[in-house]
């Protein structure tokens, strides 16, 4: 879901150790794309951005699947669960709960999957989606290729004394957290120009006169790598739209409104696939807490996407429709997938995976059990061999054997003797010694 997207909107997540390590990863990948297609003569953000996002989505496919998998077999447990769920509804004491949840496991392990297979799955999507979204926000931050187009203004930028000062003001309306990136390098100084409008490189050009030529030149050769299907994709929606408006340009308000509003529908489209496929049984259920969070969800999330479609750079809006787009083919491939699976297979699917896992750990379940059971039978003796194992204890024993077999006839040593041979059942013997 692209709520992962819309998290992203609180800015500093992408300096969270893990996240900047994705974020890296996936830069890295953004930067080969855009060069291959540099290279084909095709430069293009747009472009790329679609291209960067069917291959990432064709990445978290197996997991995709994997998620579904279990969603299917939650619809098939979910009777189950609530049965056990109404048993233990009035008690709260930590016996009744501990029960609750063994009577919970043995559900999943009867159907051969864990309490976490639904979450893990989750969580890494979560991790690399939002590793993902300041790929997408920042492009000049790991594409060289685009800030390199940038390099000759900034290098002039610098060149000025009190630059600094200069940027916090002219860039204030478009880039309100400017003191989040350090305008002293090129990187960061290339993600605060990025995000300008015409508007604000006229103001920045009044500050500072020397610079308009090579303002002229960067900003054309930005509007190439930006412009996909006639829209600027660093410019806001909202900004076009009122631009739009204010000038009557019909053409002008369909391309302003276009990327939030496929933003929606796609994402419309998505959530309803979703829910059409390994979990649709689950959520024809009115007693599945899950089923009302889900149907609310298929109206709001479109909402969310469309305002933030609006609000946030059109570069960001088209890469929510194409991953809305790519997650919609996928689910109707899974969807065909599953449907040729039944819940008997997965079951057997899921046993055999959790078998291997035991296997690859060494040992099967069952012999486990079978060592641990002898090794309790033999706790005695194993004690009794490591006692003996004392080569002291072992001279001391048979020296007093030995001493024992020589004992003179009506010593205590030959009384005693004769009392543990009584005791070990050699009456022979004894009646021998008594003679």
């Amino acid at each position: 879901m692209e709520v992962y997207g819309l998290l992203a909107v609180g800015g500093g997540f992408y300096d969270l150790p893990v996240i900047k390590q994705v974020s890296w990863l996936l830069g890295q990948i953004m930067n080969g794309i855009y060069n291959v297609m540099s290279a084909l003569g095709i430069e293009n953000i747009g472009v790329s951005i679609i291209i960067f996002t069917v291959i990432v989505y064709m990445i978290l496919m197996p997991l995709t699947i994997k998620q579904q998998k279990f969603s299917k077999m939650q619809a098939v447990m979910q009777p189950e669960i609530q049965k056990i769920q109404k048993k233990y509804a009035n008690k709260k004491d930590q016996a009744s709960m501990l029960k609750q949840q063994e009577e919970m496991n043995l559900v999943y392990d009867k159907y051969g999957v864990k309490m976490s297979s639904g979450c893990l799955p989750s969580l890494m999507q979560m991790v690399f989606l939002l590793g993902l979204y300041p790929v997408v926000q920042y492009v000049t931050e790991y594409v060289t290729k685009v800030r390199d187009v940038y390099a000759p203004v900034i290098q002039q930028i610098q060149a000025t004394s009190g630059y600094e000062k200069i940027m916090e003001t002219v860039s204030k309306t478009v880039v309100p957290n400017i003191n989040s990136f350090d305008i002293t390098t090129e990187k960061g100084l290339a993600n605060v120009l990025y995000k300008f409008q015409n508007s604000t490189w006229d103001a920045l050009v009044d500050k500072i006169p020397s610079i308009e030529g090579t303002v002229k030149d960067t900003v054309s050769k930005v509007s190439d790598m930006n412009y996909f299907l006639g829209i600027d994709i660093g410019s806001h929606p909202w900004e076009l739209l009122k631009d739009a408006l204010a000038a009557a340009s019909v053409l002008g308000v369909i391309l302003a409104v276009i990327i939030p509003i496929l933003a929606g529908v796609t994402q419309f489209i998505s959530v309803k696939l979703t829910q059409m496929g390994a979990s649709g049984a689950a959520l024809q259920d009115s007693d599945n807490p899950m089923a009302s969070s889900m149907k609310t969800m298929t109206y709001t999330m479109p909402l969310i996407s469309v305002f933030f479609g609006f609000s946030l750079p059109a570069g960001l809006g088209l890469y929510w429709v194409a991953s809305a787009v790519v997650r919609s083919i996928q689910q109707v491939v899974v969807n065909k997938y599953l449907e040729k699976k039944s819940v008997e297979d997965i079951i057997e699917e899921n046993r055999r995976k959790a078998q291997k896992k035991r296997e690859k750990k060494g040992t099967s379940a069952e012999e486990i059990n079978r060592m641990a059971t002898k090794s309790t039978r033999n706790v005695g003796s194993a004690r009794t061999d490591k006692q003996s194992s004392d080569p002291a204890k072992e001279e001391k024993i048979k020296h007093a054997q030995e001493m024992a077999k020589n004992a003179k006839p009506g010593s205590l040593t030959d009384k005693a003797n004769l009392v543990s041979r009584y005791n070990s059942g050699d009456r022979k013997g004894s009646k021998k010694d008594e003679g």
